[in-house]
């Protein structure tokens, strides 16, 4: 195999092993424009969960840039809210992934992981998104 047809082999290879990660990242479910606008601009309308969800949550699931799933992303939560709410709630507790134990709130109690995680996972669609 000459040099050249080496290095194209090679160059396709990492753009295969990229192309599978990013997708791997979201579960495979790339979120439209519509969930990204609504992930990005949603809070939560009770003042007191809007400023947790702001200051803990909303760096990673409002931004797309880790592989936590967006807010309003029904088909990336899904999986997750299968496991189950108290599955979660110890995710959440213990940290999983990219998330460091207790979602960067340390003040926050199980109900209030609880109302952040149905806020989040509830479908951009069913908010007439």
């Amino acid at each position: 195999m000459t040099r050249m047809r080496l290095h194209q082999h090679l160059t396709q290879a990492v753009v295969a092993t990229i192309t599978i990660g990013l997708a791997a990242c979201n579960g495979g479910h790339s979120p439209s424009a519509a969930i990204q606008a609504h992930a990005a601009n949603s809070i939560p309308a009770s003042p007191e969960l809007a400023a947790v969800y702001q200051r803990s949550c909303q760096a990673c699931h409002a931004r797309g840039t880790s592989d936590a799933p967006l807010t309003g992303h029904g088909e990336a939560w899904q999986p997750r809210l299968d496991k189950g709410m108290n599955v979660l709630v110890d995710n959440v507790v213990s940290g999983m992934g990219g998330m460091p134990p207790y979602g960067l709130c340390m003040d926050c109690n199980a109900e209030q992981f609880r109302q952040l995680i149905r806020f989040m996972a509830t479908p951009a669609e069913a908010e007439g998104q």
